[in-house]
């Protein structure tokens, strides 16, 4: 019978509690044992001493009788200096698989390509940009010079809108000639009952009034 030194799970979910025990290691992890010789409890601080209960002679005890600590119970033995734990080394135990290096390679070569060719299609021109560069001097060359003209529309625009302000300005300040005159005011009559508006008298007021 090969006998171990392993961890039996107890406690309520989410909140465990292990026995360090020696039990037959055929049988299953939180079945039978042969003996406790110890505790550990993991909700509790590491610095606490309640972390972790060892009975020392009774370890030393099955230590020499052939029975194999678990990698974790090693751990507490060689805090514990009662045995001591050689230092494991596995650096290939980071490195991907061959399939995730097949998928990395693959990424790779693909995002090369994209920059590759989204490098060449920023330096090289469009067609369509070469045709415009082309066709835009001979335009420019065909059209006529329009700036003579340009300045003279400017300079009449300038004149139209100079005029009105000037007359606004006479008529604000000086009165219309004849504003001084007064035009006599109508007259009216009633002849059997008709009321009839007579015009204003002739020249200075002497006039016959017409109608009468």
């Amino acid at each position: 019978m090969a006998l171990a030194i392993r961890l039996s799970r107890g406690g309520a979910k989410k909140r465990p509690y292990y026995r360090i025990v020696v039990t037959d290691s055929r049988n299953p992890r939180d079945g039978r044992f042969i003996e406790k010789v110890g505790t550990y409890n993991p909700l509790l601080a590491k610095d606490s001493p309640e972390r972790v209960k060892l009975d020392t002679d009774r370890l030393q005890h099955w230590l020499g009788v052939g029975a194999q600590p678990s990698d974790r119970v090693l751990r507490f033995l060689d805090a514990a200096g009662i045995r001591e734990r050689q230092v494991r080394s596995n650096p290939n135990k980071a490195q991907p698989g061959e399939k995730a290096k097949e998928r990395a390679e693959a990424r790779a070569a693909r995002e090369a390509e994209l920059a590759e060719a989204a490098a060449a299609a920023a330096e090289a021109p469009t067609e369509a940009e070469e045709v415009a560069a082309e066709q835009a001097p001979a335009d420019t060359a065909d059209q006529p010079v329009q700036e003579p003209v340009a300045e003279a529309a400017a300079v009449e625009a300038e004149a139209g809108e100079a005029a009105p302000a000037a007359n606004e300005g006479q008529s604000a300040s000086a009165p219309a000639e004849g504003a001084d005159e007064v035009a006599p005011p109508t007259e009216r009559c009633r002849e059997g009952g008709v009321s009839v508006r007579f015009p204003p008298l002739d020249g200075e007021g002497l006039g016959v009034r017409r109608g009468l």
